[in-house]
């Protein structure tokens, strides 16, 4: 079965499951393979956590594969260290090979809900797939409440390159600006995702740009707390962890470069 076939098969799954309509739904009416990833991404987007079939799983699994490896993967070998245990990499985090990458998440933890959404929560939950979110819901169960912002969980990254996929709620911020208690938040939400792959065992873990994009945190002030926090906790912990400090936007990457390379 190629990419296509599977995403016919995908799109008319996700789709009888959404309409409860057992008509099958004419993907041939969608010219392109591109816009057949779209409404297959915008569907696994709006889903809710529920279980799917096995052969759902495989044929998901082997598009998601394929779909995953097309892009370049980065590993942590690939990088120069910035500063000792401390890397800095633009790119997209999800063709990251790390043993965990950090996701910057809502208080559900199950992932944006917005079709084709821009957002890292969004790419990371539809290139691993209708597990994650289901891992997701699962611990949520178990918690019953929302995730506290500045909080760590761990799942598996599934159809990721990466192993597992560490899940932060940082701090939103609003036209008032910035306070002390938002800044010690997001400075959480940095420390609790190290000691939480210290606990794990893992050998290193890539963050995202915390709360910079939808939340709006200032790029600047959060970069500069990222860096303090994550080198005071290498010091402070001794830990063996190397940290890549990933960013996606130019002006994240000229922000990250200066404060790591400057002399102190």
């Amino acid at each position: 079965m190629n990419q296509e076939k599977r995403l016919d098969y995908l799109i008319d799954y996700l789709f009888k499951e959404k309409v409860n309509n057992p008509e099958r739904l004419e993907s041939s009416n969608l010219k392109t393979v591109e816009e057949k990833v779209k409404l297959f991404r915008a569907l696994c987007n709006t889903r809710s956590p529920k279980p799917v079939s096995e052969q759902f799983i495989q044929i998901q699994d082997a598009f998601l594969s394929q779909w995953n490896n097309e892009q370049r993967t980065t590993r942590l070998s690939d990088l120069d260290a910035v500063q000792p245990q401390i890397y800095l990499w633009q790119g997209d985090i999800t063709s990251l090979a790390t043993d965990s990458i950090v996701n910057a998440a809502n208080s559900t933890l199950l992932g944006c809900t917005k079709a084709n959404h821009d957002c890292i929560d969004n790419m990371i939950h539809t290139r691993s797939g209708v597990q994650l979110r289901l891992a997701c819901q699962e611990q949520m169960k178990k918690q019953n409440r929302k995730e506290a912002m500045g909080k760590a969980k761990i799942t598996k990254a599934y159809n990721l390159p990466s192993t597992y996929v560490i899940h932060t709620v940082g701090p939103f911020v609003d036209q008032r600006g910035v306070t002390p208690l938002q800044e010690r938040l997001l400075a959480s939400s940095y420390h609790s995702s190290l000691a939480l792959a210290d606990k794990h065992q893992l050998q290193s873990i890539a963050f995202c740009c915390i709360s910079t994009g939808e939340f709006q945190f200032p790029r600047q002030r959060a970069a500069e707390i990222a860096i303090q926090t994550v080198k005071s906790y290498i010091k402070n912990v001794q830990t063996n962890l190397h940290i890549v400090f990933n960013v996606f936007k130019e002006e994240d990457f000229r922000i990250y470069h200066t404060l790591l390379t400057r002399n102190e």
